[in-house]
């Protein structure tokens, strides 16, 4: 039975729509109801806000589009005026009018003559009995406009006494847009992030068409396992199943494995899998470059300049400085004599290791230590004499800015400031080399 039921509207073209819109059934049926049928006044405004890839600004094209519903779409990045905004408006209504891409240009400098113009262009178009729906995407950049184009906005059915709807969408609150004096309040409409088991059935609707169904959803299965925890982003996701995809396949062309084989097809993708993660969200190199590196069995690494983060420019002492953090950070206080001094005196063989420290530090976290340790540390792996100038203290200051070392409460502590070292095993050794 559908989910989507409206009388305004043909039964195929919902059936249709909801095969487009797949684990968004119930904001798509309350959009349905809010429009009503077409020649019905609308809600004047409508706020939808959700994070990142929530599906939002597709929901919105696929149900407007299918339903073949009047309608402005205009990305508010793009227009980043309001003379730009006002005029992208106009200059849609215009071609879309004459059935043509090509319209006429419009000058459109203020507010007032928008409402003029939006009105002989509604008129143009024979939409007095019909809603039109102007969508801004992107629209937490109108708090950056003029103070009077945002609640305009929300009562533009007002102001031009025509049929119309102003659609926002936004990954912000609606409470940071609303401004200090009092304005028409929209209806909010919240997109929820999207499930494991929603990801996992929209992810799996790509699937090749020489590949079974069940082979591709175990695939997905596996990725999102992977990278659920890091990434909920499904624009990403996509991206990252299509890119890796073909290894997984591997054992399968090959003929070393069926598609049943679970246990083969996993161990041959996770090592790549692992490569995946340490470029999440960071597009460090292109889709051509990855696949290189998968046949040829190379490390992410070990392309010339792959990666800003362990290839990062630090002065001499900087450097040196990151390292002596490092090791205050992981190794016991008691450990450094044994590690520093080269006449440290006579150690006995036991093991004198407590019984939490047999668990590795590096599961543990880096621990906080004090000004005087490091420097310590640092005379003591440095071969030439350091002596301890104003310069040494502005590189740690440097370091803190720069989020590569964390400061452990305030400078006015009696005992002085205490450190962590933020950084990871990988970049450490990076510099090191």
């Amino acid at each position: 039975m559908p989910n989507l039921d409206h009388p305004a509207y043909p039964a195929a073209d919902l059936l249709h729509l909801e095969s487009l819109v797949p684990c968004r059934e119930s904001q798509v049926s309350m959009l349905l109801s809010i429009f009503g049928e077409r020649q019905q006044f609308s809600f004047p405004s409508i706020f939808i806000y959700g994070h990142t890839s929530s599906g939002k600004t597709y929901v919105m094209q696929t149900l407007l589009t299918t339903l073949q519903l009047p309608h402005v779409f205009v990305n508010c990045v793009e227009c980043f005026t309001s003379r730009l905004l006002l005029e992208e408006i106009l200059i849609q209504l215009q071609s879309s009018s004459s059935g043509t891409d090509q319209a006429c240009p419009v000058h459109c400098d203020t507010l007032n003559d928008f409402v003029r113009l939006f009105k002989q262009a509604v008129a143009t178009r024979e939409l007095q009995d019909q809603t039109l729906y102007i969508v801004l995407d992107r629209a937490e950049q109108l708090r950056e406009m003029e103070a009077n184009i945002l609640p305009a906005f929300l009562r533009l059915q007002e102001l031009t006494d025509r049929n119309v709807t102003v659609v926002l969408l936004s990954e912000i609150v609606w409470e940071l847009f609303r401004p200090n004096v009092g304005c028409f309040e929209p209806f909010t409409m919240y997109f929820p992030d999207y499930s494991i088991g929603h990801l996992q059935k929209i992810l799996s609707q790509n699937h090749p068409p020489e590949y079974s169904a069940d082979f591709y959803s175990a695939y997905i299965n596996i990725l999102l396992g992977v990278f659920y925890m890091v990434c909920r982003d499904l624009k990403e996701l996509q991206h990252l199943a299509a890119l890796n995809f073909a290894k997984y396949c591997e054992p399968v062309v090959r003929g070393e494995a069926n598609e049943r084989d679970t246990r083969k097809l996993w161990k041959n993708i996770e090592p790549h899998l692992k490569k995946a993660m340490q470029t999440v969200y960071l597009r460090e190199i292109s889709s051509t470059q990855w696949e290189r590196l998968q046949q040829d069995g190379e490390e992410p690494g070990q392309l010339k300049g792959l990666s800003a983060h362990t290839h990062v420019e630090l002065p001499y002492y900087s450097k040196f400085l990151l390292i002596a953090a490092y090791l205050a950070s992981y190794n016991p206080v008691r450990t450094d004599k044994r590690f520093f001094l080269k006449h440290h005196g006579k150690i006995r063989k036991t093991n004198f290791m407590k019984k939490h420290e047999k668990t590795s530090n590096h599961l543990l976290g880096p621990k906080p230590f004090p000004l005087d340790r490091l420097l310590a540390i640092l005379y003591s792996i440095v071969d030439n004499r350091v002596a301890p100038t104003a310069n040494i203290f502005s590189q740690i200051t440097s370091l803190v800015t720069l989020q590569l070392l964390s400061m452990v409460g305030q400078n006015d502590q009696l005992d002085g400031p205490r450190y962590k070292c933020t950084v990871s095993l990988d970049f450490i050794r990076a510099i090191a080399r």
